[in-house]
């Protein structure tokens, strides 16, 4: 950020008075411009015992699967937006069983929310954003080609609950450290 949105002269960074950490602030009209993550949020589609995923057709992991998700927008809440998203990427309805994982990613200042769900049919077909969307067994999932270290973990976590038939909630945060990335379960304190 350089320059300010209210004012259009330049931004500095600074820890404002009664705070505790660097913002763009503007020296001269005084705003003070905050930067927060971004919050991405999507599905596990299930059919019987089947994950419903999407191959990628844009950047960033074009070609990659993934799960459908997005950046949450403006006006909408992280549930309306799991469905939508899911809509858009795999033409695909759902019934929302409640959220499942939750993942801190702090190196790119992003949130994961991702819901369990229920397709409330087969009539399915690759978004705009799609190549291809298919019905997975745990055994089949094409492991090395998914596109996010989230998409993996929540993954792993959707399936072991599944042999359980006991879904239970997961935090945490994904830690990158070098080229690896890890899961790290969120701590009671």
């Amino acid at each position: 950020m350089k320059y300010c949105n209210q004012c259009g002269e330049a931004l500095s960074l600074k820890i404002p008075e009664d705070d505790n950490r660097e913002r763009h602030v503007c020296g001269s009209c005084d705003s003070i411009h905050y930067l927060n993550p971004k919050i991405v949020t999507g599905c596990i589609p299930v059919w019987e015992n089947k994950v419903l995923l999407c191959k990628r057709a844009i950047e960033p992991r074009h070609g990659y699967w993934t799960l459908p998700a997005g950046f949450m927008e403006m006006g909408e809440t992280t549930a309306q937006a799991a469905m939508r998203e899911t809509l858009e990427e795999a033409n695909a309805r759902v019934e929302l069983q409640g959220l499942y994982a939750l993942m801190n990613l702090p190196h790119v200042n992003q949130v994961y929310m991702i819901f369990r769900s229920q397709l409330i049919d087969l009539d399915y077909s690759p978004g705009i954003e799609s190549l291809e969307v298919r019905l997975y067994e745990e055994s089949e999932i094409p492991w090395d080609d998914l596109a996010f270290t989230t998409i993996r973990h929540t993954l792993q976590f959707y399936f072991e609950d599944q042999k359980r038939d006991d879904y239970r909630m997961r935090v945490g945060d994904i830690i990158r450290e070098g080229d690896t990335y890890s899961f790290q379960p969120e701590q009671a304190e």
